[in-house]
């Protein structure tokens, strides 16, 4: 017996001011819990889940509170095409406000990414189905930093942020 395996790459789509979450789960309860998970973290946040049911009928499965975000989120899974796969695409929100939430929904087994940086996802497809092998998320490193890129860092999470005040 022969298998085959085609790698691919898809360019994950991700709107102006918006964050991607991208994981795996195992049920299709995914979407209702997650929904949970996003809708109870902050009033503000608007969120579209799309999530690839790897069985039955192997439907894209959708949420949301924001019609623009779940279609998006739609089209990422689409275009991703991965069982079990699901996708979160965020505004008002940061994917650290709501991670612990996404990773304690008993039916997610990995986050593959988090960012609002470009991200390629990279796909793996055989005979059986496609599965997601890995991201590509933002671009290469180009130095160490120095002493003034340590300040840069600390003041942003300082003084922009707010982290240990």
């Amino acid at each position: 017996m022969s298998c085959s395996v085609n790698i691919g790459m898809v360019q994950a789509a991700i709107p102006e001011g918006c964050n991607i979450i991208i994981g795996q789960s195992h049920f299709i309860k995914t979407v209702e819990d997650l929904y949970e998970a996003l809708v109870t973290s902050s009033p503000a946040t608007e969120f579209g889940i799309a999530f690839c049911e790897a069985s039955g009928d192997c439907l894209i499965r959708h949420d949301g509170n924001k019609k623009d975000l779940v279609d998006t989120a739609i089209e990422n899974a689409k275009a991703i095409n991965a069982g079990h796969v699901f996708v979160v695409v965020l505004r008002n929100a940061y994917p650290i406000n709501v991670l612990d939430r996404i990773k304690n929904v008993q039916e997610v087994c990995r986050i593959f990414a988090a960012t609002a940086n470009p991200l390629q996802v990279l796909v793996a497809e055989t005979e059986q189905g496609r599965g997601v092998i890995g991201v590509i998320d933002g671009s290469k490193t180009v130095g160490v930093e120095d002493e003034k890129g340590r300040e840069w860092r600390a003041g942003l999470l300082r003084k922009i942020i707010g982290y240990k005040r």
